[in-house]
């Protein structure tokens, strides 16, 4: 096996039981694994990476992703949102933007995000979606570590009227899409050199039965994979879980035996005790309790003006939190830095959500998520998926605290390359075998292809512009 030395002038390395803060030091990768980290190293190795003026971080587990569809988000959904669904656009934008899309579109987004995702420092990704062969092709071309899930449910969610959400239900479907989505882990679970796992997606806490959620929660303790479930990511889905159950979602899914420490829950953010809902309960005690875990992704919520009450007091109570993007732009850097403004903001502190505490969302919370102590640090025995940062560039100076810069200054730009499971898959901002420029033009294509089609997956046979209008009225010459 090749083993590598990096030479750092600083190293995020892991020891008694957190990140530490390593000047001048060094990590050797053996294979795709850290055999060792410290300040000086008296070994051969085959090849030595200079990382002088650089900081040398473990790699961003992003643990709720749409790969297939997140891009074409861009220039449509901003800004938009209606009263009635609470600022949500799940139940306008979102099925017309899915109806209006093609296969071609979303393999394009598939390849595009897999670029996306490498530049902007995830080096595990979970996937929930419909296109997981495609995931896993590309996956294995770009060398990203994903944990693959296919999407399934009991109904589907839609309005005839734009003033209520409304299910049209076929349990048989979600049956059939349960059983696909573990013949899906059984085909492809340990592919790549085992970057690809497999994991249990039931889609939506409102648009699943009980006794298709009992069955997921089964199967996925048999098979040993994590289980993930959008919950409480409305005020309309709240307030249709209560008036079925006279139970908040998280309440409901505790007293059907769902929650654990191997669920993820996405995005559990409209809770009982929140300003959002008016509502009595201790949600927050039943995740920390059930020691289950929450994949905070903030855009999705902030452009909307949706503020989670708050990631501190999450923190707080003791409830794993993991950080991901879901839509786009699929930026972890974004991700942490939003997650810790935003939650000074709802707290109207400053010394909360610090650049510790999100960073470790986006890297030891990931991987105790993922029931992986050998991700999310940089220590003998881990994984070797690293990202080297530029630590002299435009933003990233004066460098006194690497984390805090990242955390707040850095660009994509000041990612210099990516190292995933030991092999370097950028290098200088490069992806080797990737041309970037055509992964865009693709994703341009699928979305003069998809806009026309807007209005027929609109409630109302909205047009792209009736439905979200132009920032500005055209030119007129």
């Amino acid at each position: 096996m090749v083993r590598r030395r990096i030479n750092a002038s600083h190293v995020i390395a892991y020891q008694n039981g957190g990140h530490r803060h390593l000047r001048d030091g060094v990590v050797v990768i053996e294979g795709n694994e850290i055999i060792h980290v410290g300040p000086t190293f008296a070994g051969e190795v085959d090849e030595t990476i200079d990382a002088t003026d650089k900081v040398v971080t473990p790699g961003l587990i992003n643990t709720h992703a749409h790969l297939y569809e997140s891009p074409l988000d861009k220039s449509f959904v901003e800004d938009k949102g209606g009263r009635q669904f609470y600022l949500s656009g799940l139940f306008e934008y979102l099925p017309a933007r899915s109806a209006a899309m093609d296969d071609e579109a979303a393999r394009a987004c598939v390849a595009y995000s897999m670029a996306e995702l490498l530049r902007t420092g995830t080096t595990t990704v979970m996937e929930i979606g419909s296109f997981g062969e495609e995931v896993v092709a590309q996956a294995g071309r770009f060398g990203l570590r994903a944990y693959v899930g296919q999407g399934y449910r009991s109904a589907r969610w839609y309005t005839d009227d734009g003033r209520t959400v409304k299910y049209a239900w076929d349990e048989a479907a979600g049956e059939r899409g349960f059983e696909a989505a573990v013949r899906f882990i059984e085909e492809h679970d340990g592919a790549h050199h085992g970057r690809i796992k497999g994991f249990l997606t039931p889609s939506q806490v409102d648009t699943c039965t009980e006794s298709l959620l009992r069955r997921s929660r089964q199967a996925a303790t048999s098979l040993g994979v994590p289980l993930a479930l959008h919950t409480s990511q409305s005020v309309s889905e709240f307030q249709e879980m209560t008036r079925r159950h006279a139970k908040t979602p998280i309440e409901w899914l505790r007293d059907i035996g769902f929650l654990g420490p191997d669920v993820i829950l996405g995005h559990a953010i409209i809770l009982a005790g929140g300003s959002w809902t008016n509502y009595h309960g201790d949600d927050l005690g039943i995740l920390a309790d059930t020691g289950t875990n929450v994949a905070h992704a903030v855009w999705v919520f902030a452009r909307r003006g949706i503020a989670m009450e708050s990631f501190a007091r999450y923190l707080a109570r003791g409830v794993n939190m993991t950080l991901a993007t879901d839509t786009a732009p699929q930026s972890m850097i974004e991700a942490l830095r939003w997650t810790a403004v935003v939650s000074k903001i709802v707290d109207r502190q400053t010394e909360v959500a610090t650049a510790a505490d999100v960073f470790n969302a986006a890297t030891l919370g990931g991987a105790k998520a993922l029931g992986r102590d050998d991700l999310g640090r940089i220590a003998p025995g881990a994984k070797a998926d690293l990202l080297i940062w530029e630590g002299d560039s435009l933003f990233m100076v004066p460098l006194r605290d690497p984390i805090r810069n990242i955390v707040y200054s850095a660009q994509a730009e000041d990612l210099n390359s990516v190292i995933v499971d030991g092999q370097v898959v950028m290098r200088d901002r490069r992806i080797p075998g990737v041309d970037v420029g055509e992964l865009a033009r693709a994703v341009r294509a699928a979305g003069e292809r998809m806009w026309p089609r807007i209005g027929a997956g609109d409630w109302a046979g909205r047009d792209v512009d009736g439905l979200s209008p132009q920032s500005f009225p055209p030119f007129v010459g």
